[in-house]
């Protein structure tokens, strides 16, 4: 496949200083969409400890309400023959 020659005005746009978004905002805009964007890391980090912590429970709970067939069978015969 040919490459494909680029036009002299997108060739001079990539000499230039190209601007970025960073430099478009001013400076509290970007510290404020920095703070909301720890923000809401934060409150996912949140949210997936409170998933594990009630997956947890669920398990001790389901595990708490069986009967000693069930934690036989689960568990096994775990200890030593001595």
């Amino acid at each position: 496949m040919a490459k494909k020659k680029q036009t002299p005005a997108a060739q001079s746009y990539d000499k230039k200083e190209q601007v970025t978004l960073k430099d478009q905002l001013g400076g509290d805009v970007l510290a404020k969409l920095q703070q909301a964007k720890q923000g809401l890391v934060e409150k996912e980090e949140q949210q997936a400890k409170a998933v594990a912590e009630q997956k947890r429970k669920e398990k001790k709970e389901r595990e708490k309400n069986m009967s000693f067939e069930e934690l036989l069978n689960l568990y096994g015969d775990k200890t030593s023959k001595y």
